[in-house]
């Protein structure tokens, strides 16, 4: 399904709930820091009173927020968030999901680039639903990068990632080079996590971080963060990763 506008995710005692109704959205963004009376959201969101009710009571059949009534005037009402907000899509990821999944009204000239658009549009996908997936991405990346060093024999930096350039060449995930070995800082060009993608703010190569720091834990035992701080999606043609 293709996306309207934002979705935002909050957490409930029943589980995460999902908001996209753009007034409910609104609703939930004013009580995020203080709780409010009825007639000061109807102000808020410039909406009639018998919609606001509507949403009001939806959202607190969702568990998301309480109504607290006034014990010297019942026709008075306060409604409080009862919820943790969780995580929101944005407009720039929204259009990179959305560019992502017109790739797929043509053909493709291989089936590497058909896996690569599936696995980018999964990617962008989880964000535009409002999931934050880079650590999960990562702790995925890791493991995998851990079997991927079971196949390499060096012990030492400069042996073990001319390995891994090679690697990465062979199975057409980038042209990988490093810049320093110390500290280690390495280059990825048409990196089949990002190629093609335009500027939309945030970095987006998390399995790659798992994936090197997974092959320098397993070759090298050396547990390691590397951070990615170039990226096709921060506005540069490469991604650049540094050990930190």
């Amino acid at each position: 399904m293709e996306p309207d506008g934002q979705t935002a995710l909050f957490s409930t005692l029943n589980g995460i709930i999902a908001i996209d109704g753009p007034v409910k959205l609104q609703i939930m963004e004013f009580l995020y820091e203080n709780a409010q009376s009825f007639d000061d959201i109807v102000k808020h969101t410039g909406k009639a009173k018998s919609t606001i009710s509507v949403h009001l009571k939806d959202l607190k059949a969702s568990h998301l927020l309480e109504e607290h009534v006034d014990p010297d005037d019942r026709r008075k009402k306060t409604y409080v968030m009862c919820s943790q907000y969780a995580a929101c899509s944005q407009k720039p990821v929204f259009d990179h999901y959305r560019k992502n999944l017109e790739e797929f009204t043509s053909s493709f000239d291989s089936e590497g680039k058909l896996l690569r658009s599936i696995f980018q549009t999964v990617q962008s996908g989880f964000q535009a639903q409002g999931f934050n997936h880079t650590p999960i991405m990562e702790n995925i990346g890791q493991d995998i990068g851990m079997k991927i060093a079971e196949t390499f024999t060096s012990t030492d930096i400069e042996g073990l990632f001319e390995e891994v350039a090679d690697y990465w060449q062979r199975h057409k995930m980038g042209k990988l080079a490093i810049v320093s070995h110390d500290p280690l800082i390495i280059n990825i060009k048409d990196s089949f996590i990002c190629e093609g993608t335009k500027n939309i703010g945030q970095t987006l190569c998390s399995f790659n971080e798992g994936i090197l720091q997974g092959i320098i834990l397993n070759r090298l035992n050396l547990q390691c963060n590397i951070v990615e701080t170039e990226c096709c999606g921060t506005g540069y043609e490469h991604c650049l990763f540094v050990m930190q």
